[in-house]
């Protein structure tokens, strides 16, 4: 949910008069500045968690685990076992 700020709180009298001149009583979204702007998963742990399970699940089939059996661990698609194990041997490869 976004919290909305009333315009009279932080605006000065001139500019809320020159905005009421194109969006008068209209609720507007003012965008953050672009340096602002964080990156997917910067605000929680969310991609450190993926990354580690994803290394995890690469691990676990270079052990021996099948596709098969990683999704149904994981409770992911078959599919998206493939992608992780393709995208996690890419990754190792880069490393050599």
């Amino acid at each position: 949910m976004m919290d909305y700020i009333r315009a009279v709180e932080i605006l000065p009298r001139e500019l809320i008069e020159q905005l009421q001149q194109y969006a008068d009583g209209a609720v507007i979204y003012i965008p953050k500045k672009e340096e602002e702007k964080k990156a997917w998963g910067e605000q929680t742990t969310t991609k450190k968690e993926l990354a580690r399970r994803n290394e995890k699940i690469y691990a676990d089939f270079l052990r021996g685990s099948s596709v098969k059996e990683l999704a149904e661990e994981y409770f992911l698609a078959e599919k998206s076992i493939q992608r992780i194990i393709r995208q996690e041997k890419n990754k190792s490869d880069e490393n050599f």
